[in-house]
């Protein structure tokens, strides 16, 4: 790129962000766009290729304190427009006439232009920052690379969700291509170096007195170059596959929960390492218990004479069941706790909250009838105290 053509890059419209946006701000901006613009998820796009470019190389200058400052600098001497800012008709010499680089520098810069504060330090440092990002890129593009992170969701029974359990999962991801073993050329031949970079993944270009360096055009940053491309892959080393793993699913996960499974994601490129496995569980409704965090939820009916007199009942737990004493005279709607026996997470387990509910017979024989009006008429318990106070002191007023 020419010097012109880098200092009229405006890198904050390249984010979206105003120029006053703090580090957050640009790294939160970055991380989406380079989401939506990453090359593995526009195959062949081109427009979104170049646009993750810009949007790389805008913030690998805004994110470095150093790098940005002089970036903002440089713009403001340059008013943004190739010309700066404090030359009258823009350069040195005005009138669009020609000038001497060193008479730039030295009207930044002062007496001598190269001292402290001077548009050359400023640049200098502008532009190596460039051509390193630019290294640095091709590098990494050459290089081991970090395989994809793969989300997938499983759905399981409210026992297994509360038990743990493991499961068979299939699906696509990139992976290493088999024909060609990730070279991307086709099987019986190599790729080669690049005869432009020399394997260096980057160019180097002189104007005028600057030298910048940028991502070879000719291998794409790689530093090989692939002239009979794999046919199943197309010169990619990447293919979309269908597998099948089994992954442990621990207990006490809930409904909606995403678990990371590390190193189960996408194979990495050249020798990198797995991406991870994100796994997003849905949790099917048991007939019987609800859940509320680690507890257990169980609603059981009993009658009247259970209530009245107390008894012993037999409740199940998702790993058996358990006797349970109901005291005598318990109220429908009595929440009694069996401790441990709920869903067991991490360092701990829930417990079971058994609900009783005073089951009301629907129909009655006359004799069971007969029974319970004898048994009415015995009764002079008031159940409804409070009301009664209630009525009886507004009847008094």
């Amino acid at each position: 790129m020419s010097t012109r053509d880098f200092i009229e890059k405006d890198y904050y419209a390249a984010l979206g962000v105003p120029k006053d946006a703090d580090a957050t701000a640009i790294k939160k901006a970055y991380r989406k766009l380079a989401q939506e613009l990453h090359p593995d998820k526009n195959p062949g796009n081109t427009e979104a290729e170049a646009r993750f470019k810009d949007v790389s190389e805008a913030y690998d200058v805004l994110s470095d304190t150093k790098r940005r400052t002089e970036y903002d600098e440089a713009r403001r001497l340059f008013g943004g427009g190739g010309r700066p800012g404090g030359f009258p008709g823009g350069f040195p010499g005005g009138g669009g006439q020609p000038f001497d680089v060193g008479d730039l520098f030295g009207a930044a810069g002062g007496a001598g232009g190269r001292g402290a504060g001077g548009l050359g330090d400023i640049l200098g440092g502008l532009f190596g920052g460039a051509a390193g990002g630019a290294r640095a890129r091709s590098q990494a593009a050459s290089g081991p690379a970090r395989g994809q992170d793969v989300e997938t969701e499983a759905t399981l029974s409210f026992d297994e969700a509360a038990l743990g359990v493991t499961v068979p999962l299939r699906m696509q991801s990139p992976g290493t291509c088999p024909t060609c073993n990730g070279s991307g050329a086709r099987p019986g031949t190599s790729p080669h170096t690049c005869p432009v970079c020399q394997g260096a993944g980057v160019t180097s270009r002189s104007q005028g007195a600057f030298a910048f360096s940028e991502p070879c055009r000719n291998c794409r940053g790689t530093g090989s170059v692939v002239d009979d491309p794999c046919p199943t892959c197309a010169g990619n080393g990447v293919t979309t596959q269908t597998r099948t793993i089994t992954v442990r699913i621990p207990a006490g996960v809930k409904d909606g929960q995403r678990i990371r499974l590390a190193g189960k994601g996408a194979p990495g490129r050249r020798g990198g390492p797995a991406g991870d496995l994100f796994v997003v569980v849905h949790v099917s409704e048991h007939p019987l218990f609800g859940r509320k965090g680690d507890d257990l939820m169980l609603t059981v009916p009993i009658t009247f004479a259970e209530a009245a007199l107390g008894t012993t009942v037999t409740v199940p737990t998702l790993d058996g069941s358990v006797s349970l004493k109901v005291p005598a005279g318990t109220a429908s709607g009595r929440t009694l706790r069996v401790r441990g026996r709920g869903v067991h997470g991490k360092g701990r387990s829930g417990d079971l909250l058994v609900t009783l509910e005073v089951a009301v017979p629907v129909k009655l024989t006359p004799a069971q009838r007969k029974v319970i009006e004898s048994l009415a008429e015995e009764m002079d318990e008031d159940p409804r105290p409070q009301i009664t106070a209630a009525l009886q002191a507004a009847g008094e007023q």
